[in-house]
């Protein structure tokens, strides 16, 4: 596959869609930052400018340390071949370290349940200002339908969004750093904020830090999707956006503060100080604006989910579902069940919390839970490509402690709405985790034959028994085994067991994911010339799957090398392509014993995998043309007590009761 038509070019275009995808949540945070926090003060206290300035310098370097020097300058190297997010990262270190499987779902776990309530809080917020003005509003209604077509855009994909949203968020950017310096240049003692004393001595002398800290911590929110996103718009893309987006962030938070300290009377929990900085002709325009952004900002979160459900398919922590590609550029995709789970949880939170103060308790938890993760795993590559420790152990450490902080403050709101993040992540985690788990558990009891001289005999006769009904001119068997000369058992016991299968051709067909994104290639073995082949396809983990088209195609060029034919054997249709039969066996677990802990893992896995997932539709297979079976796995125990079963008849005394008819015995050619 040409990797070249899925590069994403650096120039104006791909920054402006930068903007609009990767910094919505971010780009928002100013809408709710300050307000949380004067939220969070004792009363009165937000007339103190220590105070003031200490919380905006906290903001000025979490934006510095957390969001530039961890996400945009260090994390954003650890890419997959362009890919980002924290799966990204696990697949590529998950060879060395496989157990930081754990480690990955519990990331992806956060950042989905994330992806949940920054639509909600961001939108709700932005309404409510509009009710300021025009009280007769309907908050509740209106952020639902504005939600609604939100999710309703999606599947037009990231590219056609990214190119209008970019405009809107480039023009947003621009009037935060305006209002901003329309307080700021007044007022340029507020400046002092970026003296880093003031963030060190607001966390040791103001009351209620941890508390204060927890709405701190949500100006930098967004990181975590700028890493996932990195996929829809390109480093290059990113890092050249952040520069002009964090300048105009800055800008608006210390004119925030400006307006806070020198209007210290009209400051009050029930305000929110970004409406009261604008000037009164603009403020109607600047709420507009805000629900316009705050539409646009949720769109970060959304297609960072796409990307971790895409990763996690393919690394085998996520069922499989339905993923559509609505354009040629690399990393962008819509997945219809997510999209539609994301729009019925954005929703229930507006419902269950009711407001922006309400979600503020909600929102933080998880997604600092993420990025410990992604921190924990970063260690993990710096030892995988041989950093030296001076460098990965105390950076590690630095950044460990920054974020264990925040996550003790967002802890405080645990009891306060917390719990909804974390009870999301949480499901998500069991799911993930059970989905694992559960496939390695039915590995475990994988048996393979090996595609040796008698058994390719075999099925050379049962293809020209002609007491056994036909089911396929081409027979097609989806096979794990990885070595070419082997197939599972399960196969084996459909193929001469369950019902003998007569084919004209037999193909063992391999599907791998591989860690890079986008490779493209296959090998053919001949088993049995024009009888008997067996093909592996390697698919990166963001190539479409269409098993079928690919199959087909690879058999259309192995007949044009005149190594199989392909036309059917009936006489009357001699002219056509024969008919094909795709065979996915299934195995059924009979009297195994497993672990206490393996037993719900592995109820819960079958459960999800039929409810779910289908790999009819995994493999993009015709349905009219697939065939799934059912064969039984028994335990070795299992046929150990069959053998000992079988010694102790043999070894039992026969006693037969009855008689048969005369006529019987006399027709009995040994009575006779």
């Amino acid at each position: 596959m040409n990797n070249s038509n899925h590069r994403i070019p650096v120039g104006m275009l791909g920054i402006i869609s930068a903007i609009g995808i990767v910094y919505g949540d971010i780009g928002t945070s100013p809408l709710y930052v300050l307000k949380a926090i004067i939220y969070g003060l004792p009363d009165n206290q937000w007339s103190n400018a220590e105070y003031i300035l200490g919380a905006v310098s906290c903001i000025i370097w979490t934006l510095t340390l957390q969001t530039t020097l961890k996400y945009v300058i260090i994390t954003l190297k650890a890419d997959n071949k362009g890919e980002g997010g924290i799966l990204s990262l696990y697949a590529l270190i998950r060879r060395r370290y496989r157990w930081a499987f754990v480690v990955a779902i519990i990331g992806a776990a956060a950042l989905l349940a994330d992806g949940a309530i920054t639509p909600a809080i961001t939108i709700i917020t932005a309404v409510e200002g509009l009710n300021s003005l025009y009280s007769n509003i309907p908050i509740i209604p209106v952020t639902l339908l504005i939600i609604f077509v939100l999710f309703l855009i999606q599947p037009l994909g990231t590219a056609a969004l990214g190119r209008y949203f970019g405009v809107g968020m480039t023009i947003w950017f621009s009037t935060l750093a305006i209002l901003g310096l329309n307080r700021l240049l007044p007022n340029l003692d507020v400046l002092a904020a970026f003296n880093p004393m003031y963030a060190i001595e607001f966390i040791i002398k103001a009351p209620d830090a941890l508390v204060i800290l927890g709405a701190i911590f949500m100006c930098t929110t967004g990181a975590e999707a700028l890493y996932s996103d990195l996929g829809h718009c390109g480093l290059k893309n990113i890092r050249i956006s952040w520069g002009f987006v964090k300048v105009c962030l800055i800008v608006n938070y210390l004119g925030q503060a400006a307006w806070i300290i020198h209007n210290p009377e009209l400051v009050d929990p029930t305000i929110n100080p970004f409406y009261m900085m604008m000037p009164e002709w603009f403020r109607l325009i600047g709420i507009i604006m805000s629900t316009v952004a705050a539409f646009i900002a949720c769109q970060a979160l959304i297609s960072g989910a796409f990307t971790i459900i895409s990763e996690a398919i393919s690394l085998e922590l996520w069922p499989n579902v339905h993923i559509r590609y609505p354009t040629l550029i690399k990393g962008q995709m819509y997945i219809p069940s997510i999209n539609y789970t994301l729009f019925v949880l954005c929703a229930l939170m507006v419902i269950g919390f009711g407001s922006s103060v309400n979600l503020e308790a909600a929102y933080g938890l998880a997604i600092t839970l993420s990025m410990l993760m992604t921190t924990i795993l970063l260690f993990f590559y710096f030892m995988k490509n041989n950093k030296p420790l001076w460098y990965s152990v105390p950076l590690t450490f630095f950044f460990l402690l920054i974020e264990s902080g925040f996550f003790v403050a967002n802890a405080q709101k645990f009891f306060h709405g917390g719990y909804a993040s974390i009870l999301i992540a949480g499901l998500i985690f069991v799911m993930m985790y059970a989905w694992y788990c559960g496939r390695r558990i039915k590995r475990e009891y994988n048996t393979f034959d090996r595609l040796d001289k008698d058994y390719l005999a075999k099925i050379v006769a049962v293809s020209h028994d002609k007491t056994i009904e036909k089911v396929a001119t081409h027979l097609f068997y989806l096979t794990r085994a990885q070595s070419p000369h082997s197939i599972e058992s399960k196969i084996s016991f459909s193929l001469f067991e369950k019902k003998p299968k007569r084919a004209d051709t037999y193909w063992f067909v391999g599907i791998n994911r591989m860690d890079e994104p986008y490779q493209f290639d296959y090998e053919i073995e001949i088993l049995v010339p024009y009888k008997v082949f067996r093909i592996n396809i390697n698919l990166g983990f963001k190539v479409d799957m269409h098993a079928e088209q690919y199959i087909q195609l690879i058999a259309t060029k192995m007949e044009q090398q005149n190594l199989v034919c392909l036309s059917s054997r009936y006489s009357s249709l001699k002219e056509k392509r024969g008919d094909s039969l795709y065979v996915i066996v299934e195995r059924t677990l009979r009297n195994v014993d497993i672990y206490f802990v393996q037993k719900p893992l592995l109820v819960l896995y079958t459960f999800i995998k039929r409810k779910f997932t289908s790999d009819t539709e995994m493999f993009d297979l015709d349905p009219t043309s697939t065939l799934i079976e059912y064969v039984p796995i028994v335990a070795n125990e299992y046929e150990n007590d069959c053998d000992t079963l079988k010694q102790l008849i043999e070894q039992s005394h026969m006693s037969i009761t009855g008689q048969l008819p005369e006529e019987e015995i006399n027709e009995n050619p040994q009575q006779s």
